[in-house]
């Protein structure tokens, strides 16, 4: 599920996930704790439908409960484990044998349920495998469902809407006969679908080997390796095997990794002295489609979350003088495993280094505070809560009259634009140019003939107001940035 070439006896899980032409089927769980906004919960669980549909899923229900805490053995309660059960043909009972014969049995269960009412999608509620309208979602009771009503929706995934432990995932997956992910699991499978380069593959991998590695256990049926002088001693378990086997794995990656970054900062040190913009925000916030409308580049655009994962920069267009790089980074999202951030660090780098970032949110997007909120987070973790910044609310062309107003009113200093509005684009072009305009100074610039080698140096590095040709050289009445007329009047000394 998460390797490309796994051992063949430590493994994750005993589930793989085919590329077939049937739309797979998956289905949420959530818990609400104590202090969780009833609204924030909400908006957790449906931002985890987009991830599972990113992942290519289709969601067909929710299993949902409040508790006090998560169950240390199984996340929800006995009855919302049997409920659970229900929509994958599972025992909904977690078995005290050895865990091959029983998660295999139930999974044969499923298979067989599966294929023989697979199509048939009608007259069932959405989180009530029963079809049931009426059923109490966070009831705690233990429930007794028909079979053959709840087999009409087969779930082949369970994604629960937390971080695992990896004994709660292997329990749920032997009460309920079907492979389980967490929050965690999905947003690094969607990252290693979409890396593209090599860098964000290395950094992807890097983050699905750490996931991996206290995932994986034994399946129950190998032999110690033999170990110690001439043989004797117990030696290693395939299970210990594997797990070094992985770690080395990953101390490559890394090593290869720094290599990669090493080279990505000697890029960013020939691009230090020039004028840089970071496009900064949550997945699926905007900031491609304003990439490419602000560089006329080609950049990759998708409705989708961590369409973008690889960090593209451009040169701002109209080009302006001095010129102006603008970078699109890979987006957040809440509960962004602290593996990932770490891994994807030097991509990041370009937010920690840029002059002005541009935090775009969706503005249609009636959770974008907290979203924001995630945002400023990231930006604080890698050190980079001090580099000015400007709120732009994107896609909002999407809001009513009345709530644009009602945002003017909360948000004074935001740029309200659309990315697919030339006018709005044009603006905010503007803006940027008038944000480095503030810090410009005008001199005056003599170059000898003899020096006119200088010449394409104080047009690349300032912009040129008038131009004097007298007898002895040229006269230049310029504008740019203090250090780079510095930088001028050194050479011309």
């Amino acid at each position: 599920m998460f390797l490309d070439s796994r051992p063949h006896v430590a493994h994750l899980d005993s589930w793989t996930f085919p590329l077939t032409e049937k739309r797979l089927r998956a289905v949420l769980v959530g818990v609400q704790l104590p202090g969780m906004d009833h609204a924030d919960y909400v908006a957790s669980l449906a931002e985890l439908a987009r991830l599972v549909h990113t992942l290519g899923y289709e969601v067909v229900g929710e299993v949902t409960q409040r508790r006090q805490g998560l169950s240390s053995g199984s996340v929800v309660g006995e009855g919302k484990l049997v409920e659970l059960a229900a929509w994958t043909g599972g025992s909904g009972e977690i078995p005290t044998g050895p865990p091959g014969a029983s998660v295999n049995k139930a999974r044969a269960k499923r298979e067989a349920a599966f294929e023989e009412n697979d199509g048939d999608h009608e007259g069932n509620h959405v989180g009530n495998p029963d079809g049931n309208p009426d059923r109490d979602e966070h009831a705690e009771a233990d429930v007794q469902l028909d079979p053959a009503a709840a087999s009409k929706r087969r779930a082949d995934l369970i994604v629960v809407d937390h971080e695992l432990s990896p004994s709660q995932a292997r329990n749920l997956e032997r009460a309920t006969g079907a492979p389980v992910l967490d929050r965690t699991g999905v947003i690094v499978e969607i990252f290693h679908r979409h890396a593209q380069s090599r860098e964000a593959r290395l950094q992807v991998e890097i983050a699905r080997l750490v996931y991996l590695v206290p995932r994986m256990r034994d399946s129950g049926n190998a032999e110690r390796q033999r170990g110690g002088i001439g043989g004797k001693g117990a030696g290693e378990s395939a299970l210990e095997l594997d797990r070094r086997k992985v770690r080395d794995r990953i101390a490559q990656l890394r090593a290869e990794l720094a290599s990669i970054e090493r080279e990505q900062g000697t890029r960013r040190a020939r691009r230090a002295d020039q004028l840089r913009v970071a496009l900064v925000g949550y997945t699926n916030a905007g900031k491609s489609s304003l990439m490419r409308a602000l560089t006329g580049s080609d950049v990759l655009v998708a409705d989708k979350l961590f369409a973008t994962l690889d960090t593209t920069v451009r040169a701002l267009y109209p080009e302006t003088t001095p010129r102006v790089l603008v970078s699109d980074t890979v987006g957040f999202i809440k509960k962004l495993p602290h593996d990932l951030v770490a891994s994807f660090r030097s991509t990041l780098d370009e937010a920690l280094e840029a002059s002005l970032l541009l935090l775009v949110v969706d503005a249609s997007d009636p959770t974008f505070r907290a979203q924001l909120a995630v945002t400023r987070g990231v930006l604080t973790e890698i050190g980079a809560q001090d580099v000015p910044w400007r709120l732009l609310l994107n896609k909002i062309d999407r809001v009513s009259e009345a709530d644009r107003a009602a945002l003017h009113l909360e948000f004074p200093d935001a740029l309200s634009l659309s990315a697919h509005d030339p006018a709005d684009v044009t603006a905010l072009h503007g803006v940027i140019v008038r944000w480095f305009d503030r810090d410009m100074a005008e001199a005056e610039l003599f170059v000898p003939w003899a020096r006119g080698a200088v010449v394409g140096e104080v047009h690349a590095r300032s912009k040129v107001l008038a131009e004097r040709h007298e007898g002895d050289g040229v006269h230049y009445e310029v504008r740019g940035r203090p250090e780079d007329i510095a930088r001028l009047k050194a050479l011309l000394a």
